[in-house]
């Protein structure tokens, strides 16, 4: 015969539904205002988050300086410029030896244009001239009708750089002032804490401090196996520009989605008016099967044991990142993932219980102990 049903347990079980329901609704509403506010703030937090990472990266030869008594003020001087100057000659490296060749480059992409057309030309496609002119002349057309779309995306374009610069300037200044008074700001929080939030909030501040040094070291040491193992490839196939190349997958390493693509796309573009068809084909597999390798093996693997997440959720928060905001969300989907984690063991570590000793043979009942 089937159990009846208790009404006592079952208006307790709504109860305890209905207020972990209620629970939830807040704390998801609490989430979507902080999120409201971050995205009213973004133009302050985004150069804040920028510079926080090129903390990180300057971080350690800043405290060499210090620790061999250097005024703080003066060692953040010196890392600013030496990181200004690696910049500068990062561009110089790769801005350079493409200048040096532009001549050779623009023929090339001519000569690549011909032979593109030739090929229409011929079968199965059998294009000829007159029908290429008319394909141009109705492409103009569309291009004079867009007109307007097209000013806008300038305007729009030109809006992003501007920003861009701005935000890198003030990325910059924080950075300084971060090399500077860093060391400061824990005991300067701690004082404006009270009780528990003293000891608490410097603490996870600290170790999410720690973990976003291991996803700048992470990313740097991905875009470095990128940048060997494509450079390697363009090297046997003969393409020109190796070393720039390497260069930029390496920098580009550091902007997820974007910075793979726009890299590839200028290392298949200089094999194919270098090199041929062929080659530039075998440069975009060789590309492919890199990218394929960091998203789906290298990154997850050296993030996971840098920032102590396991490498399938690290890939599942980039593809959830990308989705929810694009660019910035698969550049920030890691180190937020990683920064969550440190807030949760903290506070498993705050609310969990330590383990019961075990008892000893002489405490167990049934249990005689010889004399």
């Amino acid at each position: 015969m089937p159990d009846i049903l208790s009404p006592a347990k079952t208006r307790a079980a709504l109860r305890t539904s209905a207020r972990v329901s209620a629970e939830l609704l807040l704390i998801l509403v609490a989430l979507a205002v902080a999120l409201w506010l971050l995205d009213r703030m973004w133009s302050v937090v985004w150069p804040l988050i920028v510079g926080l990472l090129l903390t990180t990266l300057t971080w350690p030869p800043t405290r060499f300086l210090r620790s061999r008594g250097w005024h703080p003020a003066l060692a953040a001087s010196l890392v600013t410029v030496g990181f200004l100057l690696v910049a500068a000659g990062v561009v110089a490296l790769i801005a350079v030896p493409v200048a040096s060749q532009s001549g050779e480059l623009t023929d090339g992409v001519v000569e690549g244009v011909q032979r593109l057309r030739e090929w229409a030309a011929g079968p199965p496609l059998n294009i000829g001239d007159a029908q290429i002119d008319k394909a141009f002349d109705s492409a103009v057309d569309r291009a004079q009708d867009g007109l307007g779309s097209a000013v806008s995306a300038l305007v729009t374009g030109v809006s992003s750089v501007v920003n861009g610069v701005i935000t890198a300037v003030l990325a910059l200044f924080l950075m300084f002032f971060f090399l500077k008074d860093g060391p400061r700001f824990l005991p300067w929080l701690a004082r404006q804490l009270p009780g528990r939030l003293a000891i608490d909030v410097p603490t996870v501040a600290a170790r999410s401090w720690d973990t976003l040094g291991s996803f700048v070291r992470s990313q740097a040491a991905v875009g470095l196996l990128d940048a060997v193992l494509i450079g390697i490839g363009l090297w046997i196939l003969g393409v020109p520009l190796v070393l720039p190349l390497a260069v930029l997958t390496f920098v580009t390493a550091f902007v997820p989605i974007v910075g793979a693509l726009f890299a590839g796309l200028v290392a298949v573009l200089i094999a194919l008016v270098s090199n041929g068809l062929s080659d530039a084909l075998i440069v975009l597999a060789i590309i492919v099967v890199v990218q394929q390798l960091e998203g789906n093996v290298f990154q997850p693997m050296i993030q996971s044991r840098g920032l102590g997440l396991h490498a399938a959720v690290i890939l599942l928060a980039v593809t959830l990142g990308g989705n929810l905001a694009g660019i910035v969300g698969s550049l920030l989907a890691v180190p937020v993932t990683a920064l969550i984690a440190v807030v949760w063991n903290y506070v498993r570590e705050q609310l969990g219980e330590p383990p019961a000793e075990p008892e000893s043979d002489d405490q167990v009942p049934g249990v005689v102990v010889p004399s």
